[in-house]
């Protein structure tokens, strides 16, 4: 049966969306039920811990979301894993997810002042366990995860006592992963936020990695603690990196030894982090295994974090993500 958080999560996304909601919170009723009507009939498996979607047409094609975080875990096209993970990432709720998609908010980074100070860097969504809502669309294949301040751990909701409710859409094509958030506030005060797909991107090898897409624009250097106008066409890592680039209008590429990689386009998350933590910055991570795994990955991560975006009360800001991966 539904659990009280649940009932009280799918009561205020039923508000929301009416009819899609009344089928669902039936189906939900019984999780035995749930299982067995989607594991007959849908390309959808579901565990206690984990949402598998594997591509109707295209069984090599999938993705594995781990509910503590709503943190995709894996993305295969093609059969190709297209995802970092670290061996060494904690799977258990106990932490954060090192590697896959996790996702940020309500805050990037630590704040040093605000409602969100006191929050751990990244803020809770990464930390906190979410709601399988069930599946939106067969063809794409399209599925749902929410958040409420019920799912919330209480240490982090008496640091940020707002409500909200986050709906957070997957969307599986066969070579293509979509991500889309919803924010609403649902409480009776503004409150401010920021959000961040933290993708780490597979590679075959850093050194040849170029990233494009980026001239010209305002960045935040974190490693120089800098700030400059970016003048190099295509961006490369030859040590550590962390920067956030402003405001980017254009697709990100993402290639290797002169070959397309990935595509990524974005709706209404204007800036772009660029980050890879080289040699020093990873043996100083317990969880990032191997230690030379910086060579196999880069983070490229779409987001809203140069500034706050402020919500009024009954206010509903949405975004998206589209990465092809270029087979």
């Amino acid at each position: 049966m539904l659990l009280p958080r649940q009932v009280r999560l799918a009561s205020r996304v039923a508000s929301q969306f009416p009819s899609y909601l009344s089928r669902r919170v039936n189906r939900l009723s019984s999780q035995d039920c749930w299982n067995r009507y989607y594991c007959t009939t849908m390309p959808i498996e579901q565990t206690d811990t984990e949402v598998i979607l594997t591509h109707p047409s295209d069984e090599s094609s999938s993705v594995k979301v781990l509910l503590h975080g709503a943190n995709i875990l894996s993305w295969t096209a093609a059969g190709k894993e297209q995802l970092w993970l670290s061996e060494g990432a904690i799977l258990d709720g106990s932490k954060a997810v090192r590697g896959g998609v996790p996702l940020v908010f309500p805050v990037f980074g630590k704040a040093s002042s605000g409602p969100t100070s006191t929050l751990p860097q990244h803020g809770f969504a990464r930390l906190s366990t979410w709601e399988f809502l069930g599946q939106v669309s067969a063809n794409p294949l399209s599925v749902q995860f929410g958040l409420g301040p019920e799912n919330v751990p209480e240490t982090f909701r008496k640091s940020w006592d707002f409500d909200f409710t986050l709906i957070y859409t997957v969307t599986l094509g066969e070579d293509t992963l979509e991500t889309a958030m919803r924010v609403e506030n649902t409480g009776n005060i503004d409150w401010e936020f920021q959000l961040l797909f933290h993708t780490y991107f597979r590679i075959p090898d850093i050194d040849e990695v170029k990233v494009n897409g980026l001239t010209g624009v305002t960045v935040k250097d974190k490693v120089s603690k800098s700030e400059y106008s970016e003048s190099n066409t295509t961006i490369t890592v030859s040590s550590e990196v962390d920067r956030v680039y402003e405001d980017v209008d254009q697709d990100i590429v993402i290639a290797s030894d002169g070959k397309t990689l990935f595509d990524i386009s974005r709706e209404n998350v204007d800036d772009v982090v660029v980050w890879n933590p080289w040699v020093n910055a990873s043996k100083n991570m317990g969880d990032f295994r191997p230690e030379d795994g910086y060579k196999s990955m880069i983070c490229v991560e779409a987001g809203s974090v140069s500034r706050w975006t402020t919500l009024s009360p009954g206010q509903i800001w949405n975004c998206r993500e589209r990465i092809k991966a270029m087979l």
